[in-house]
């Protein structure tokens, strides 16, 4: 098993997020921001790694989460940064400092609001399977 690839994966899926011009405004976090939040932000979630190597070499398979969370209102923007941030995954592959990525993929996505009924977010869910050989 190898657990090496996942700090590249993250700093790969920042980059890209970052680097989207539909996201543009829309502030990436690895960690909820300090103060009051932004009235739309896009947070890096946990993520499970499972081993998928074999005798021809070292490989994970990573299942992460992405928030798109805002403050009041309804669901339109966050389902609309959302949709771009999967097309963003998407749209080509990943380049990671380590290792290479054999597949990146959409799994599920779920919209909700929280408890007190004003913060909304969608938590999305992406399947990549990574090399490291």
């Amino acid at each position: 098993m190898t657990y090496a690839l996942a700090a590249p994966l993250q700093q790969a899926v920042f980059a890209r997020l970052e680097g989207t011009a539909g996201l543009a405004g829309i502030p990436v976090f690895d960690a909820p921001p300090p103060g009051p939040p932004p009235p739309i932000y896009v947070a890096l979630g946990p993520e499970d790694v499972r081993d998928r190597s074999d005798k021809t070499g070292r490989a994970a398979q990573h299942r992460f989460a992405l928030f798109v969370v805002g403050e009041g209102g309804g669901f339109h923007a966050l389902k609309q940064a959302a949709a771009t941030v999967e097309a963003a995954l998407a749209a080509a592959p990943l380049t990671l400092q380590r290792g290479r990525v054999v597949s990146l993929r959409f799994e599920r996505a779920q919209a909700r609001r929280d408890r007190n009924g004003t913060r909304r977010r969608v938590e999305m869910t992406f399947r990549a399977f990574l090399d490291d050989t």
